[in-house]
Parts: C-alpha cells; sequence; structure tokens
C-alpha cells in the first residue's frame, strides 16, 4: 500500500479533499470536531478533545469579558444604576412630571419585578373637600316644576318662592376672613346679622364679643365673627353695602355670602357657615353661635367648657323635645303640612344661642348636606343632628326665650340673674350696654337670686 494520506480518522482517503458545490462555489468538508489528524511530521495530532475545550473555555472568558466591558461603558454613558439597567429606559421628560390624573396608576420600579402577592397595594387617602370656597358664580333658576301642582298653588307667596328656589343651596363669598381660624382658637365666636344692623354688631364687640388672644391657662384664642347676607331691598343694596365694606374694613370681622337676607334664608347662613368652618378652620376647639340680641357671660361660656374635649359630641343649648309644628298662619313659625307631615320636631337647641364643639361642626357640615333646606334653621340644625344620631344637651343657663317668658317679670331686667346666666335673648343694644356695666360693676347679689 502506499502512503497514508493527509485526511479525517475513520473517513480514510475519503475525507481527504472532498468537495461540493455550494451557494458561492465549491465548499470543502472539514474534519469533524474534536477528531484528531495526521501530521506529516509528527504523526497523529493530540490536540484533540482537551486541548479544544481548554481553547473553547479561552474564547468563552474573552466573550464575556468583552461582554461586561460593554455592559460598563454603556452604564457610564446613560448613568444609570445595573437595577436601571435592567428595566425599559424611561421616556424622555422636557419638564418636571406633574400630579398623576386620578385615572392613572404609577408604576413603582422596585416592586416590577416582585411577585403581585407580595407587593403591598396604597392605603387609599381619605377625600378632602375644598381648600378655598369653590363657588364663585350664582347660578340658580326656578324650579319650574312644581309650579303646575294643585298643593304648590295653594301654599303662600313666601313659602311657594322657598320651595321654587330650595334646590340652591351655596352662593359666592362676597367678604372672607380665613385669618380668624389660624393658630390656635380656643373658641369661635359666630353671631347671625343683617347688614342694617350695625348698632347691634358695634355692641357686641364692646361687650361679650370682644376678642381675646390667649385665654387663662394657654387654651388659646377667642374670635369673633358675623354672618351676613345682602340687603333685601334692591334699592338699598348698593348704598348698605358700601357701609358694609368700610364697617369691614375697620374691624376685619364680617362674613357675607351673596344671598338676600330674610327669615327663611337664615337656614341658608347655617349650611354656608358650616361650609366656611370645615374649610378653614381644622383646629378651632369650639364655637358659641348666636343672634345679635343676646346677652353672653363668656367667662361662664369658659368654665362650662374647661370640662369638655374638643372631640366630643357637645351641642348645648335651650333644647325643646316634641315640639310640634305650629300651623296657624297668622304666627311667624308657620309651617304647612305639604312641607313637614310629622307630629312632631327631633330635639333641637334655640337659634338665639348655644355651643357645640369643632369636631361635630365638621361633621354637621357633611350630615346638613343630606337633607332638603327647611325654612326654620334651629329645627334644621335639630333634624341633621337626628342623622348623625347625636342629642342635644339642655342646659338651664342658655335662655333663648328670655329668663321669664313673661316679658313683664323683673327677672327679665334683674343683673343678678344675668350673672348667672350662659345667654340671655333678648336685649337692644342699649340695654346689653347697660346690663354688661351692671353685671361686670360692683355687683352684689344675695343667694336666693341665684338660679343655677
Amino acid at each position: 500500500m502506499g502512503r497514508p494520506g493527509l485526511g479525517c480518522p475513520g473517513l480514510g482517503h475519503l475525507g481527504a479533499g472532498l468537495s461540493f458545490p455550494g451557494r458561492t462555489g465549491l465548499v470543502a468538508v472539514g474534519c469533524p470536531a474534536g477528531s484528531s489528524t495526521w501530521s506529516s511530521r509528527s504523526g497523529w495530532d493530540r490536540r484533540g478533545p482537551w486541548a479544544q475545550a481548554a481553547r473553547k473555555k479561552t474564547v468563552y472568558k474573552s466573550v464575556c469579558l468583552s461582554l461586561a466591558l460593554l455592559v460598563a461603558v454603556t452604564v457610564f454613558q446613560r448613568s444609570l444604576t445595573p437595577n436601571q439597567f435592567l428595566q425599559e429606559p424611561p421616556p424622555p421628560t422636557p419638564e418636571p412630571q406633574k400630579a398623576q390624573k386620578s385615572s392613572g396608576h404609577l408604576v413603582n420600579p422596585n416592586s416590577f419585578w416582585k411577585n403581585p402577592k407580595d407587593v403591598v397595594a396604597p392605603t387609599p387617602a381619605a377625600p378632602q373637600g375644598p381648600q378655598t370656597w369653590d363657588v364663585s358664580t350664582t347660578n340658580c333658576s326656578a324650579n319650574v316644576n312644581l309650579t303646575h301642582q294643585p298643593w304648590f298653588q295653594g301654599l303662600e307667596p313666601h313659602f311657594r318662592q322657598f320651595l321654587t328656589y330650595r334646590h340652591c343651596r351655596y352662593f359666592p363669598m362676597l367678604l372672607n376672613h380665613p385669618e380668624k381660624c389660624g393658630g390656635h382658637v380656643h373658641l369661635l365666636v359666630v353671631v347671625k346679622s343683617i347688614i342694617t344692623q350695625h348698632d347691634r354688631r358695634e355692641a357686641i364687640r364692646q361687650t361679650w364679643g370682644r376678642e381675646q388672644e390667649s385665654v387663662s391657662g394657654g387654651r388659646g384664642a377667642i374670635r369673633t365673627l358675623f354672618l351676613l347676607g345682602t340687603a333685601s331691598k334692591q334699592e338699598e343694596r348698593t348704598h348698605y353695602q358700601q357701609l358694609l365694606a368700610y364697617e369691614d374694613r375697620l374691624y376685619g370681622d364680617i362674613l357675607q355670602w351673596d344671598f338676600l337676607d330674610s327669615f327663611f334664608n337664615l337656614t341658608l347662613k347655617e349650611i354656608h357657615f358650616l361650609k366656611w368652618f370645615d374649610i378653614y378652620c381644622p383646629n378651632v376647639q369650639f364655637i358659641f353661635k348666636g343672634d345679635d340680641d343676646v346677652f353672653v357671660n363668656p367667662t361662664n361660656l369658659l368654665e362650662f367648657l374647661a370640662d369638655w374635649q374638643p372631640r366630643e359630641d357637645l351641642f348645648v343649648g335651650d333644647v325643646l323635645q316634641h315640639a310640634r309644628p305650629i300651623r296657624k298662619k297668622d304666627n311667624k313659625y308657620y309651617i304647612p303640612g305639604v312641607l313637614y307631615s310629622k307630629a312632631s320636631y327631633p330635639p333641637y337647641a334655640g337659634g338665639g344661642g348655644f355651643l357645640m364643639a369643632g369636631g361635630l361642626a365638621r361633621r354637621l357640615h357633611h350630615a346638613c348636606d343630606t337633607l332638603e333646606l327647611y325654612p326654620i334653621d334651629d329645627v334644621f340644625l335639630g333634624m341633621c343632628l337626628e342623622v348623625l344620631g347625636v342629642q342635644p344637651t339642655a342646659h338651664e343657663g342658655f335662655k333663648t326665650f328670655g329668663i321669664s317668658r313673661n316679658r313683664n317679670s323683673r327677672m327679665n331686667k334683674e343683673p343678678c340673674f344675668f350673672r348667672s346666666m350662659l345667654v340671655v335673648h333678648k336685649l337692644l343694644p342699649a340695654e346689653l350696654l347697660a346690663m354688661w356695666g351692671l353685671v361686670h360693676g360692683n355687683l352684689t347679689c344675695s343667694r336666693k337670686l341665684q338660679l343655677l
């Protein structure tokens, strides 16, 4: 036999010099990977499987090193952290990202690789009301659906007007003083008044409505506000509004809304104040709310409040139990049966003056929004308290019908009785100033005159 040619083991001479036609010409057929080859100088080449494995390992290390170097350069250029590099790059943002709309969802990059079961759902934030008075226009149209009802046509004109516009609940503010609730306020004194009764407001400022920056014991300040609408007569409105604006520049204590001051609109004052309080007064502890013709003893009020906490359901005044709607048409408080058909009202405190806790006032605002307006303001508040399940507390020191219901009784003029009371209704400005001077003068009272 002749000298063996160069070939592949196991193939003999068939493996040498073979070629087959391909797409680009002749394709040489080499030896299978891992086989030994014959060398004319050294015989069989022993760089077989072990040598090739070592060579593959070296190539693998080179590839890994190159890949790591490529990653490092890319990270450096993009200024990304290794964790961010594994994630999809965020889209470019030419300006700071604004707050996400309520319908959108923000993805936390740190939870991208986590199991959905391991991701804790965020706690939904409690709904918050407006941070400022959010009614800026008067858009109130008549409810014409009522005008064709037979029972509606039989009502008195002022009841027809009330029912026609009862759905109009909130109006724009004309004068506002949110700073009254700034800082630590222990007692907010709120007085219902009308634009023409500036003499009553002035008497209150000089007597029981005088503000204090600090109550004894460091309990906080006493601040005073007056609640008003606009003049009921069109021809007087511009003139009186200018006078009121000047009065407010002097004292800065008037809240005014753009609705007419009338008896039925006293309920509007209640709900407007409660909404205003809920917006601007998160830290006020207690509220005294009353009319502009009452006598109030602030010392006795503060002494009474010393035993209460702001978060308690405090609502105290001259409480009426099982009061019946008045059906006599000549009475100021007449209510037709179509407007209130029940036999009696829920318990309520006379609107001349009452105390309530700040926490309850905020809850009361939301409760009142669930009810239709009622033309008698203090009865309406009793209905709102009923929604909350809160019973108003009666106190003998609140005399919203006078110390004696007999107007001719001498007790109604006796200063020693006033010194023992918290609230007495009703006094004109001159009477209020005179009684205030007597109660806070050199007054000597015998014990038998004390009611409390």
